[in-house]
């Protein structure tokens, strides 16, 4: 059976924090995109995605290959990627399509680069803003080289890429995604150090390698919908984690930004984060059952994330504050979730509980440094995964 061992959530095109590829597309152009997989297997596929895009989109060709540094691959591993035994497909538009199967074994953390050639103007990009990793683009057709000197561009998006699948990891649904915001996205942390990628190095020390997906998005709310930043969690739930294969478990992270931006909207820090609805607690409580019941309904087991420590950040007020706290008794003590990971605790200062410790804090006040990410990653015990 096919089991995700890496995606990213596809968003509409947009200038987000950062300038990026997205809104003018691709034309005569190669993307080569590097990614890490959580785990393992004998063979392979890749996940394209034309979610968010206003025409199909055409592929001239794509490569796979293991990564060796920069846009640089390995020679004897670059295989050639078709659908359908075809090198050149469309993608409909709000589609996504998978590759035939490549018979390439890869290892649990292993990196490999996806290049795809788009002879065609594609208009506006499906892409993932924050990829903490660099991908590169060249003019012309260079999908088959070997060597990063013609990728002479850079970003720090992914475009169209949303997952990549492996045979062989496991014989039954054991695959972990990790559902949130900006806090599973890894904002404030650096390249493979966010939570999910740390929970995935330390399933392979432990010797119990496993799967693990992250499918947060930076800004992302449970309850409301965002041009810049994504489909609402419980619109996207079932693309992100009930349409991935081989998930038996899902840890939900969501509604730091329901509440913090309910509470900004006089003097948003980003006016791309609007519309500033305001969210009640109660409301957040109803988009986090909805997950549950959605997860539960497909066989997953569900784990519930407290939500972290705000203070000193813009979206700590008394208000936001109060949300905050009712959220996180609900997952303490509501008995809904199979198992709660109480982060709001294991990443509290020792002498003020509602702010992030000093160590733990990326510098805003909101976003883990990747010491904060490592402790959230520590703090999930590895048995509550089933």
């Amino acid at each position: 059976m096919w089991t995700a061992v890496w995606g990213t959530s596809p968003q509409r095109a947009g200038a987000s924090f950062a300038p990026n590829w997205s809104e003018a597309g691709f034309s005569n152009q190669t993307v080569r995109q590097v990614v890490r997989v959580s785990a393992g297997g004998v063979a392979t596929r890749v996940r394209l995605s034309n979610q968010y895009g206003s025409t199909p989109l055409k592929v001239a060709g794509a490569t796979i290959a293991r990564t060796t540094s920069g846009a640089a691959v390995q020679p004897s591993s670059l295989r050639q990627l078709t659908v359908r035994h075809a090198r050149s497909f469309t993608i409909p538009v709000g589609r996504e399509v998978a590759t035939d199967l490549v018979p390439m074994r890869l290892a649990a953390l292993e990196s490999v680069t996806i290049t795809l050639y788009l002879a065609s103007p594609t208009g506006p990009a499906t892409y993932h803003p924050l990829a903490l990793a660099t991908s590169y683009r060249a003019t012309g057709d260079h999908r088959s080289d070997v060597g990063g000197a013609p990728f002479t561009e850079t970003s720090s998006s992914w475009y169209y890429v949303s997952g990549l699948d492996v045979v062989g990891q496991a014989k039954r649904s054991t695959g972990v995604v990790a559902f949130g915001d900006s806090i599973t996205d890894g904002a404030g942390g650096t390249a493979d150090n966010r939570y999910p990628d740390q929970l995935a190095e330390r399933l392979a020390s432990a010797g119990r390698p496993r799967a693990v997906v992250n499918q947060g998005i930076s800004g992302n709310r449970v309850t409301v919908d965002s041009a810049w930043f994504g489909d609402k969690a419980v619109s996207r739930f079932q693309r992100d984690v009930l349409d991935q294969p081989g998930v038996g478990t899902v840890i939900i992270l969501a509604g730091i930004n329901d509440l913090g931006i309910s509470e900004v909207a006089a003097n948003p820090p980003f006016p791309i984060f609007a519309p500033f609805t305001k969210v009640s607690a109660k409301q957040i409580i109803a988009g986090q059952r909805q997950l549950v019941a959605r997860a539960r309904a497909d066989g997953l087991r569900v784990i519930g994330a407290t939500l972290l420590p705000i203070k000193g950040s813009s979206y700590y007020t008394a208000a936001s504050e109060a949300k905050r706290d009712a959220v996180n008794h609900w997952i303490r003590t509501s008995a809904e979730y199979d198992a709660v990971v109480d982060l709001d605790r294991v990443m509290a200062s020792p002498t003020d509980a509602d702010q992030l410790r000093p160590t733990y804090d990326s510098g805003d006040h909101l976003h883990p440094s990747d010491a904060g990410y490592d402790a959230m990653a520590n703090a999930i015990d590895l048995n509550d995964l089933g």
